[in-house]
């Protein structure tokens, strides 16, 4: 049985995840951590509980995700994974943080590719990755098929979904993209989403306004 650990931070109030196996193996999901606190209780959470990171993975490369790479990167040796198609995203991410005055230095290019499909392993648990593209060309969902949850980066929230008014968002891909992907994996599926409260699927179909 895994555990999930969320750690919510930055200015953007984003969730970073932690997956944990009984080994005390872990994922760790979208490191969004931009204050020195931040930083030092998730180091310090993983340091305290004898964790052991064995990947860094980004749900999409917007920068409320990715302010924690480069410390995860040194840290643990760890380089993002990714989908290719959010690659214009992450290179385009110091510019944004100046935008928005969050100023950051840059994540460490990926250590490679994730494909629609793809199992990432974790023990003897399995994340499926979907391409669960609209808010940005790659995002994607991790599915824990046997044990009914997700994490849905910036795809569903609670009663809401994806901002789409972002460089090469698109409203329509993201829709199609909770109705065909996500929709069908059952009511009863746990959404763990990027910021606020969890949900179901179940939930979300039936209350959230954007999906009526």
């Amino acid at each position: 049985m895994t555990e999930i650990r969320s750690f919510e931070g930055n200015p953007f109030a984003e969730n970073t995840y932690l997956v944990i196996n009984e080994k005390k193996d872990c994922l760790i999901i979208d490191p969004g951590c931009y204050f020195d606190t931040e930083r030092q209780e998730l180091i310090g959470y993983i340091r305290d509980h004898g964790l052991k990171p064995l990947r860094l993975i980004n749900t999409h490369c917007h920068l409320d995700h990715i302010f924690g790479n480069r410390l995860v990167c040194a840290e643990y040796g760890l380089k993002p994974e990714i989908h290719r198609l959010d690659q214009p995203i992450l290179d385009g991410s110091v510019q944004a943080g100046l935008m928005y005055n969050v100023p950051f230095e840059p994540s460490p290019p990926p250590g490679r590719y994730l494909e629609e499909g793809e199992k990432i392993l974790l023990g003897n648990d399995e994340l499926e990755v979907l391409l669960t593209a609209g808010h940005s060309p790659g995002s994607i969902t991790l599915f824990h098929k046997r044990e009914k949850w997700l994490i849905s980066g910036d795809v569903l929230f609670r009663q809401s979904i994806g901002r789409t008014d972002l460089p090469l968002g698109d409203l329509d891909t993201l829709l199609r993209s909770i109705r065909e992907k996500l929709f069908p994996l059952g009511d009863e599926v746990r959404v763990y989403p990027g910021h606020g409260p969890g949900t179901t699927i179940g939930e979300e179909k039936k209350d959230n306004p954007f999906l009526q």
